[in-house]
């Protein structure tokens, strides 16, 4: 995992025991990501141009945007923007890269999540919740359980 605040970058990268299609089934499905998300899940169709959000377990919404590019099981794109936090809203959309390759048995899965605004905290609130919950994700798919519970 890196951060760039310069370029108000994030990139985390993992390999997971999977294969891209259950991968792509976990990354886009409600009931996958309640599994891993603590308790949050994404409404969407995850084809380009429809709209997306995540919703919390409470019914509020988390974040917002849109699908910019969906090409299962190996690329998605989302526009993406806070609709909690009223200081990371101000900050407008950003935009996530999630790339699934295939490796030696597992999947090399990349996000790429950066916003195109100098002086943002986005970067920093999003480099605490990304590794909480791709750790989540990956212990999920190899051994059924989430490492990290709400």
């Amino acid at each position: 995992m890196s951060t760039d605040p310069e370029r108000n970058t994030y990139v985390y990268v993992t390999y997971i025991r999977t294969t891209p299609e259950r991968l792509w089934e976990a990354l886009t499905s409600a009931d996958w990501m309640r599994k891993y998300w603590f308790g949050i899940h994404a409404e969407s169709t995850f084809t380009a141009g429809a709209p997306w959000k995540l919703v919390f377990a409470d019914g509020r919404t988390a974040d917002t945007g849109e699908v910019l590019e969906a090409d299962p099981p190996r690329r998605l794109v989302l526009k993406w923007r806070n609709e909690f936090r009223e200081e990371l809203k101000a900050e407008g959309y950003s935009r996530c890269v999630m790339e699934l390759v295939p490796e030696a048995g597992a999947v090399r899965l990349t996000i790429t999540h950066s916003i195109a605004r100098p002086g943002v905290r986005f970067v920093e609130a999003i480099s605490g919740g990304w590794p909480k919950v791709i750790s989540n994700l990956k212990s999920l798919l190899e051994t059924g359980q989430a490492a990290l519970s709400g």
